[in-house]
């Protein structure tokens, strides 16, 4: 399997914001990274949601 064709600081900045180390993410199959960034977006508008109905 070949690593994910990211840019350096792309690759940084999501290993940040999905709380993996950066070599599993490059190594991530892409299904899963997708998935995961669902995931995230999810949580994010959540958060979005709950801040504007206070």
């Amino acid at each position: 399997m070949r690593p994910l064709q990211l840019s350096p600081e792309t690759a940084i900045e999501l290993a940040k914001k999905l709380n993996v180390p950066l070599e599993d993410l490059m190594h991530m199959p892409k299904h899963i990274l997708v998935q995961k960034m669902m995931q995230l977006e999810a949580s994010q508008s959540e958060a979005n949601e709950e801040k504007e109905t206070e």
